[in-house]
């Protein structure tokens, strides 16, 4: 018997490779909410209705329509990777520039329900893991494991700045930590979907634990749901 796992959290906790793990050892679909938000906000970019100081919502909510966000398994490493409008965007969502303005976009109401219509309907048949701010709360509020992840700012900072360096983006790691405390603010105080801990879910603080020992942790709190419902 399959399962839903919602997976929530703060920014860099690795939410996505834990639930990436997760999906490959059950067999689930793996979906990356965060990607689809950092889609959204590319668009926006593009478009020239998003940039520093300015942000054009209405224009953005306007052409909603014209967004098109799925995803396509990498051949070379099996991993399902984001297009926008078929064209693969995986690469070019995970700058620092895009981070920076992913939190406004995804406080835009319109914006939440058209993707959260999508994600609803990806996991209609069960067996997905989803990692994102609302999962637990807004997108799947009776998923049968919830985990809530998070970690110190300044450990979250260093992972994302380690991992924008080996990417070879010029940056420091004190614009890094701006970005992290920002996103922090931003989406635990925004109106719609705020990102909070659902009260059934367990929280997992990954500031001193290898991914290693967080996935078996994980992983066996989700067999143990399976179990249940067998």
């Amino acid at each position: 018997m399959k399962i839903t796992i919602a997976i929530d959290g703060y920014s860099s906790t690795g939410k996505s490779t834990v639930a990436k793990q997760l999906a490959d050892w059950l067999e689930y679909i793996y979906v990356d909410t965060g990607a689809m938000y950092r889609a959204v906000t590319l668009f926006a970019m593009r478009k020239g209705l998003i940039s520093d100081g300015f942000f054009d919502k209405e224009q953005l909510i306007k052409k909603l329509d014209a967004i098109t966000i799925t995803f396509v398994k990498n051949p070379s490493t099996g991993k399902a990777e984001v297009c926008l409008n078929g064209e693969n965007v995986e690469s070019l969502i995970r700058t620092l520039e895009v981070s920076s303005f992913v939190s406004p976009v995804a406080t835009v109401s319109e914006v939440r329900a058209k993707l959260v219509e999508q994600q609803q309907r990806m996991g209609e048949e069960k067996g997905i893991v989803m990692d994102g701010r609302d999962i637990g709360t807004v997108v799947f509020p009776n998923a049968e494991l919830k985990i809530f992840m998070t970690a110190s700012a300044e450990e979250r900072a260093k992972r994302r700045y380690n991992e924008l360096l080996e990417r070879g983006d010029s940056i420091t790691y004190a614009s890094v930590l701006s970005n992290v405390i920002e996103r922090d603010t931003i989406d635990t105080t925004r109106k719609d979907s705020p990102l909070v801990k659902a009260a059934d879910a367990i929280e997992i603080d990954n500031t001193e634990t290898n991914i290693e020992d967080q996935f078996h942790t994980i992983l066996q709190l989700a067999k143990d749901r399976i179990a249940k419902r067998v």
